[in-house]
């Protein structure tokens, strides 16, 4: 504004002066303030925090003292570093954690209640700096990372009330002077391991639980995302959770979960993450009878029948596709269109795709920042180059974009067969690949034809034809005309090769929990 006033005025005076040579030289070095005044509000700085662990309620080094890097996958540069778990330190945590279970597990619902409902707050009057530090270490955009944060603080609020709703109850007995009944216990100590893709999220989707219940937890946070982990167990420190509570580790993941998993002191495991990964804790969670909650990978299917509206299923499902870099389990993967419809939503697709703004998730501007490490990159160019050589045609995107930081065109294709890796692997990228199908058996068919069962979404009209699809698609979870899924009072979890177990909702907390039966006689 201030700017503008003085434009205006030079303007005036020059032109009531005649002095036109002058006028377009002010003109032309206003423009060049203005041009670098927005580019410099848009730059945001921070100070990234390095990050220890966080045991028996100190932050410490590793005994190791090693570390290792943090980078912004916007910039390639490295911006911290994050302290490594040893065997002592994990020694350290579940001693911590055990003995915090003599107490925590007695202490009352409502006590629990307050102290979370505490951290919720804390972490909700903190949304803005610590959905940047998210945005530095994961590269989503800022909306995104303050949104996971508000959400996060909503699902510790969900989990906190659950906890005082953990009921048992009496079973009628078939003699007058025996009583019968059920409580509920928490499991004991929980090793839980989270992903980078939804740092925040993914943590409270498992820790309120844990506390809600009664269990104390050691959380083996991801490496490439750490701060904002961090951040959340700050929380809860500052709201009182007692030492040895939650304890945070980081470190080499096969190394922390190989020595965690078959300790005796931990009663229960709970894994998100790939299918591949969590097939292996799977199995030696069942080698050492452990209670297991696995979220694996997913490949939903997006079904839009000829009677939808098509403008809201290709504006929901566009935007969804390309939500955090595509680096989403419950990311719509497969798009099958029925024949009617299928030119146009292609056309829509490859056009958002085209206009979408990729770039630094911290620019206010960008709708879709970075893959969240070069690894990303390159599974994401041997989808392209496979479906490539397969057949499919690229609509627009397939590439990597610029040369420097890990960013990836927003892709769209079309005549993709089968035998394409894309069709039949997980992508966890911006790419999606485009079918058409005829009839409702076709579509149903291809909808199940893979070992997942995570997500699905189906767009119609029919009330007879949404029935149909929400009975037959073989899927944890199906959202019809909306995308409605991942919210705190929803179950969260899939079938098949997506793993066993809920997160979320009052399915949530069960998973923390053991039934004890008691029968007793008063004669």
């Amino acid at each position: 504004q201030i700017i503008t006033k003085i434009f205006k005025g030079i303007k005036k005076w020059c032109f009531t002066q005649n002095c036109w040579i002058f006028s377009l030289i002010m003109i032309v070095i206003l423009i060049y303030i203005c041009i670098n005044y927005k580019l410099r509000s848009k730059k945001v700085n921070i100070n990234y925090p390095n990050t220890n662990l966080f045991i028996n309620g100190e932050w410490k080094t590793g005994h190791g003292k090693e570390t290792i890097e943090v980078i912004n996958p916007a910039t390639e540069e490295i911006i911290g570093n994050v302290a490594c778990a040893k065997t002592n330190d994990l020694d350290e945590a579940l001693s911590a954690a055990e003995e915090a279970s003599k107490t925590w597990k007695n202490t009352t619902p409502f006590d629990r209640y307050r102290i979370m409902r505490k951290a919720a707050e804390i972490l909700r009057d903190r949304v803005d700096p610590v959905g940047q530090i998210m945005t530095l270490e994961q590269g989503k955009p800022i909306a995104e990372s303050k949104l996971e944060v508000s959400l996060g603080a909503d699902r510790i609020d969900w989990m906190a009330e659950e906890g005082r709703r953990t009921y048992g109850k009496l079973i009628p007995a078939r003699s007058g002077n025996i009583y019968q009944f059920t409580v509920k216990e928490p499991v004991g100590t929980v090793a839980a391991f989270t992903p980078w893709n939804f740092p925040i999220n993914q943590i409270l989707q498992k820790v309120p639980a844990a506390l809600a219940a009664g269990c104390t937890i050691i959380l083996k946070g991801p490496e490439e995302t750490p701060a904002s982990c961090a951040e959340v167990v700050k929380a809860f420190e500052e709201a009182g959770l007692p030492k040895g509570v939650l304890n945070l580790v980081f470190g080499t993941p096969s190394e922390i979960s190989e020595y965690l998993i078959p300790h005796p002191i931990v009663r229960k495991i709970t894994f998100t993450g790939s299918t591949a990964i969590g097939k292996q804790l799977a199995a030696l969670a069942g080698s050492n009878m452990k209670l297991a909650t696995m979220e694996l990978g997913g490949h939903a299917p997006a079904i839009v029948f000829e009677d939808a509206n098509i403008e809201k299923a290709f504006k929901i499902l566009a935007s969804n596709k390309f939500r955090n870099a595509g680096q989403v389990c419950i990311s719509p993967t497969r798009f099958l269109v029925q024949d009617k419809l299928y030119e146009e939503f292609v056309s829509r697709m490859t056009d958002f795709a085209e206009n979408l703004n990729v770039g630094d998730g911290l620019n206010p501007d960008t709708r879709m920042g970075p893959l969240a490490h070069d690894r990303r990159i390159e599974a994401i160019e041997g989808f392209v180059a496979d479906a490539k050589s397969n057949g499919a045609k690229i609509r627009t995107g397939g590439s990597r974009k610029g040369n420097k930081g890990y960013f990836f065109e927003p892709t769209v294709m079309t005549d993709v067969p089968l035998s394409a890796r894309i069709m039949n692997e997980e992508p966890f990228g911006p790419i999606a690949p485009i079918s058409r199908f005829s009839n409702y058996e076709e579509a149903v068919e291809e909808a199940n034809r893979l070992p997942y069962g995570l997500a699905a979404y189906a767009y119609t009209n029919s009330t007879k034809t949404a029935e149909a699809i929400s009975n037959e698609l073989e899927s944890g979870m199906v959202s019809i005309n909306h995308h409605g899924l991942g919210l705190p009072e929803t179950p969260f979890g899939g079938v098949q090769d997506s793993g066993y177990g809920k997160e979320g909702g009052s399915e949530g907390i069960e998973a923390y929990l053991s039934t004890k039966f008691v029968s007793q006689s008063n004669s």
